[in-house]
Order: structure tokens, then C-alpha cells, then sequence
């Protein structure tokens, strides 16, 4: 059986990190993705002493049309196909996010990123995925997301509404249905997985889980067979509402 390949974004640090370790330490041949070259090396170096498989360096920024495109054509010259694509890259914004004042620059900022980058990686890697026999394609998202979840009050984070980063996140949810939907049936399986409110760097450290407990989840979901679910939003507790 051929090495399973897969690419992470935004992993350099955090959840993407240790979703790299994750999939290095099942076998899969791994591209660390990261915007940043030298944190990028460090993380490879870091993961490498640790002896944590075959894992390389793509300097991509998911947020640059041209950063995507050189990054889609230098993978396509190492490898004959990519079998998973996580979707982890994203960016918080500034805070506030008022509602009824928020801030254009900070919007599309957080957009850009969280939404747009991901349908940019699906649109560059696309020809590489559908190489793959089982291609996969993960969508890091968040518990609000959800907008189900938002009109219940009973719900702990109820009161985190915001103009920029939940919403990016919902519209991430919904391309990730209509891309699952798009490809039923060519043996794709595409989902948005919440790894929860985990304490990293993204949020100074305040989550409550851990980010080896959190990468578990979205490391299972890079994994599926073809058995596996597509078109779903997953958390910890099991399947979000939309």
C-alpha cells in the first residue's frame, strides 16, 4: 500500500502542529503548512528530533491567491496525489467584534482567512485530491459556527456573538456542505470538524481542553475509510447542530 499523504495548514503551531504529529506517528507522509518559513522549519525540526516520521515544509498563505497557486505546483511536483487536505489555518481577528460597529479592515481580514483560504486550498489542490482513491477533506471549524447552537440560551457560550469570527466560521459550514454534496459521489469525504475550546496561542491560552485532545478528532476525521461519514459537523460530543 502507497504512503498516505496529507497537508495541514496553519500548523506551525497549536492544533495544526499536533495534528501533524498525530498523522506523522499513523504513517502518512505529512506537508506542514505554514505561512511563516523559519516557524515553519522549527516546527519540522521540533517534530523531526521527536522522531516524528516524514514530514516536509510548504510555505503557504492561505489568505494569497499566488501563495496557493506556488504552493498547489510545488507539491505537484513531489507527489502524485494528496489524500487529505485539513483545512486547520485560521485567524481570530481583533476584538471586539461588535455587531453593530464592526470593522470592515478586521471582517475581511478574518474572512479572508477562515473562509476564503479554505475555498482557495480546495480550488489549487482539487487535481491532486481527486488522484487520491480515498481523498479527504477537513474543515477545522468552531462551536460558533453554529447557529442552532446561537439562538439557545441554555447553550454555555451563548453570549459569544460576534461580526467576524463565528460568522466565517458558519460560512465555512456551509461550503463544506454544498463542496460535500458536489462530491457524493466521487468517493470524497468532507467534513467540518469543531476540535473545541482548546488552550493555545489562538485564544492566550483560556480553552479548557487540551491540544492533544483536540487534534484527536480532527486527526480521526483525516483518517476515515471509505465507510466513513461526509457532510457532517462534528464535535467531541458528537454531531453539531447546523
Amino acid at each position: 500500500m502507497k504512503t498516505q499523504t496529507v497537508l495541514v495548514t496553519g500548523a506551525n503551531k497549536g492544533i495544526g502542529l499536533e495534528v501533524v504529529r498525530l498523522l506523522a506517528g499513523a504513517g502518512y507522509h505529512v506537508f506542514l503548512g505554514s505561512r511563516d518559513k523559519e516557524k515553519g522549519e522549527a516546527a519540522v525540526r521540533q517534530l523531526t528530533v521527536e522522531g516524528g516520521g516524514r514530514i516536509e515544509l510548504v510555505v503557504v498563505d492561505v489568505s494569497s491567491e499566488s501563495s496557493v497557486r506556488e504552493a498547489a505546483a510545488w507539491l505537484g511536483q513531489r507527489i502524485d496525489r494528496l489524500d487529505v487536505l485539513v483545512n486547520n489555518a485560521g485567524i481570530r481577528g481583533s476584538v471586539p467584534q461588535t455587531p453593530s460597529d464592526a470593522d470592515d479592515d478586521n471582517m475581511h481580514r478574518v474572512f479572508e482567512t477562515n473562509f476564503f483560504g479554505a475555498v482557495r486550498m480546495v480550488r489549487h489542490f482539487m487535481e491532486l485530491l481527486r488522484k487520491s482513491e480515498l481523498p479527504r477533506i477537513v474543515n477545522v471549524t468552531s462551536d460558533l459556527a453554529s447557529l442552532t447552537l446561537h439562538n439557545d440560551p441554555q447553550w454555555r457560550y451563548y453570549t459569544v456573538k460576534g461580526a467576524a469570527y463565528g460568522p466565517s466560521k458558519t460560512a465555512l459550514n456551509a461550503y463544506t456542505v454544498a463542496l460535500a454534496y458536489e462530491l457524493r459521489d466521487k468517493g470524497f469525504k468532507v467534513n467540518a470538524v469543531n476540535p473545541g475550546y482548546t488552550s493555545t496561542e489562538f485564544n492566550n491560552f483560556q480553552g479548557y481542553k487540551k491540544v492533544g485532545e483536540a487534534a484527536g478528532l480532527v486527526a480521526e476525521y483525516a483518517q476515515l475509510d471509505k465507510n466513513g461519514p461526509t457532510g457532517r459537523f462534528v464535535s467531541d460530543y458528537g454531531e453539531s447542530p447546523w
